[in-house]
């Protein structure tokens, strides 16, 4: 079983390693490396799932009749309905054809890159600069006076970089190993 402790050097784990001043052991590498793995498709899964409804108006959060092949906005409804101290900023956003085929292009980029375990770098650092601006547009919160699901998860995203969750249940050992990823590791 091979996991990394620094961001290039693997180390080899012969079994659970206690936790300073813990009772019991930690959990085992292993099963970290799934909770990685699993963490990492599902919000693979969330990212492409809203590429998904958004295109097709698959009726979930977008209704067919919205549907960006039928010439529906992705961005439109959203952002159209902004309240907070960013109104202007996205009203002024909501509807562009460039925003629309940015935000799409990477709803689909990070749900398939994270899907897959590769480049979880790149979609980390794009998920949540997405997160961010989602966040900005969610202001006021409702039910919250500063948390909600995309600081969560934007965190997460930025756990699943530093782990190189691409790793466990993905392509990213193989992705590792290709020439290009070997000489620029930010594509990790």
């Amino acid at each position: 079983m091979t996991t990394s402790s620094s961001h290039d050097a693997p180390i080899r784990n012969t079994g659970p390693e206690p936790v300073v001043g813990a009772a019991t052991p930690d959990v085992r590498p292993v099963a970290l490396q799934y909770v990685l793995g699993l963490l990492r498709l599902a919000l693979g899964w969330t990212f492409l799932w809203a590429f998904l409804d958004k295109t097709f108006g698959l009726g979930y959060a977008t209704p067919s009749e919205n549907a960006w092949i039928d010439g529906g906005s992705p961005t439109t409804g959203f952002l159209s309905g902004v309240e907070g101290p960013f109104k202007g900023f996205f009203e002024d956003l909501a509807g562009n054809t460039w925003v629309d085929w940015l935000f799409m292009i990477g709803l689909l980029g990070i749900g398939l890159a994270l899907m897959l375990g590769i480049g979880v770098r790149v979609a980390a650092v794009a998920g949540v600069l997405m997160l961010a601006m989602m966040y900005m547009a969610s202001l006021p919160l409702d039910t919250n006076p500063f948390m909600d699901e995309h600081i969560t998860e934007a965190l997460m995203l930025i756990v699943l970089a530093l782990t190189f969750s691409g790793r466990y249940l993905g392509l990213g050992r193989l992705w590792e190993r290709l020439p290009l990823v070997q000489k620029n590791r930010w594509l990790v």
